[in-house]
């Protein structure tokens, strides 16, 4: 609530566009430009929503697959309205380093007069993903399962570097991912998945 009550208001606009005007300025060597494209690819609506079919279609996960289906969708639809209605708009400057040859497709949006930005659409569902797949693979995985963070790390310093979001759309797309995936999980009763894994 904080977040999006300084998000509204646009208290730290200032900081947010020196940070990102710093970052303008580090850009540049082809080699991190294509990584971090790549990362932001990563991020991208379509390839979490195939990982949660995927799961989804297999009997032995399929719990897993609607929870995390489920979350990625209600996460995704809430974060595109409230990227329209707070009035946070994306960095006004075009990145100027190296791109992928390739475009992904548009993101989850809804029509506004606004190109908005908080929270971040890809720091929300990869964090979604990382949360429910985590938690997952914690009993098989327990110290290996915390390696998965590093994917909403990552996608997240893309889309800073990138000068697609703000740190304050960052900070707030993973709070508000983890909040998503954590209600979704509770009501869909995602310790049941261990129970399978006994029998």
């Amino acid at each position: 609530m904080i977040l999006t009550y300084l998000a509204v208001a646009k208290t730290i606009v200032n900081p947010d566009s020196g940070f990102e005007n710093y970052m303008r300025q580090i850009g540049g060597n082809t080699t991190i430009d294509l990584l971090m494209d790549i990362f932001t690819e990563l991020g991208w609506v379509v390839y979490p929503i195939f990982v949660s079919i995927i799961l989804f279609i297999r009997k032995k996960s399929r719990r897993l697959g609607l929870i995390l289906l489920l979350s990625l969708l209600v996460g995704s639809m809430i974060a595109a309205y409230m990227r329209c209605y707070t009035g946070y708009e994306k960095p006004p400057w075009d990145f100027l380093g190296a791109h992928l040859s390739i475009k992904s497709g548009a993101d989850v949006g809804v029509p506004c007069q606004i190109d908005g930005t908080f929270p971040a659409g890809h720091t929300v569902r990869s964090t979604i993903f990382a949360f429910i797949v985590g938690y997952a693979l914690s009993r098989r995985f327990p110290r290996g399962c915390y390696l998965l963070w590093l994917y909403p790390i990552l996608v997240s310093i893309s889309r800073l570097y990138l000068l697609q979001e703000y740190p304050l759309t960052v900070i707030s797309g993973a709070i508000f991912g983890i909040l998503i995936a954590n209600v979704v999980a509770k009501k869909l009763k995602i310790e049941v998945i261990f129970d399978k894994l006994k029998t």
